[in-house]
């Protein structure tokens, strides 16, 4: 443990958080403020409300009238589903540029499908799912931004053996994307059962948030590259297919969803 801390204390500029992710949390976090505030943050930032406009007037949400207010927005979707709008939105260039394409639409799909199941299970407040899903691997933009070859290095040979990504991280970083972005977590003061999830998204049984970090243990899954819903063996589609039914459908659904997302906020 004192050997990944002193790895993880040369992780000196850990990136800060956009500032109008920071003043819409702190928005949210004050019980005296409401939606006219959380508006007139989307309002100041141009690009930021007409980004929040498309994405409202999208088949995402699928509304029947056109919405062209911004407090209209946030009284249709509510406070969170538009902090997690203003989140996706605002995170873009740092997770494109730090982590590349793979990563960013990687979190789309994980955090539109844990959306998506949360709604059935019911267990799992929707808007935390998605925020949780969308960011759980927020580690590996410190890893890649450290050394892009060497993190290219150990993801390449993490899926040619198979071998468990967190083992292969520390042994070429001495510290895995789950610790390190639990630590940019706890800097960017994120909420507890995020910050949980990204620690303990692959090893949910550690969590004292279990079904959060089972959630997005499953749907990180569901939705890589090289799922195989034919592997019968494979736990987590006995754990799909017991509670959703066919995972490729499930899978199928879930892509359907995160792709109209994914076209909006390439615009």
């Amino acid at each position: 443990m004192s050997e990944m801390m002193d790895v993880l204390n040369n992780f000196k500029e850990l990136p800060a958080m956009p500032n109008v992710i920071m003043r819409a949390l702190t928005v949210i976090k004050n019980p005296e403020s409401g939606a006219k505030e959380l508006g007139n943050i989307i309002s100041y930032d141009q690009a930021l409300s007409t980004k929040v406009l498309t994405l409202v007037n999208s088949s995402y949400y699928g509304f029947a009238q056109q919405i062209s207010s911004i407090p209209r927005a946030i009284s249709l979707i509510g406070m969170l589903k538009a902090k997690n709008i203003i989140m996706t939105v605002a995170m873009r260039p740092m997770l494109t540029s730090m982590g590349g394409k793979i990563l960013w639409e990687h979190a789309i799909k994980t955090a539109v499908g844990c959306e998506l199941i949360a709604k059935r299970i019911k267990t799992v407040d929707p808007d935390d799912a998605f925020m949780a899903g969308f960011l759980h691997d927020i580690g590996k933009i410190i890893l890649r931004s450290y050394d892009q070859k060497l993190y290219d290095r150990a993801e390449s040979l993490g899926k040619e053996k198979g071998a468990d990504i967190i083992e292969v991280e520390r042994s070429f970083f001495k510290v895995d994307h789950c610790i390190i972005g639990s630590q940019l977590a706890q800097r960017w003061q994120l909420p507890i059962l995020i910050n949980n999830v990204i620690k303990y998204h692959h090893r949910p049984s550690l969590s004292s948030f279990v079904l959060p970090c089972l959630l997005v243990n499953v749907v990180d899954y569901l939705v890589r590259d090289n799922f195989d819903e034919n592997d019968k063996g494979n736990s987590f589609n006995a754990i799909i297919s017991s509670k959703f039914g066919d995972p490729k459908m499930l899978r199928d659904n879930i892509f359907s969803k995160a792709n109209i997302l994914l076209a909006e906020l390439s615009r």
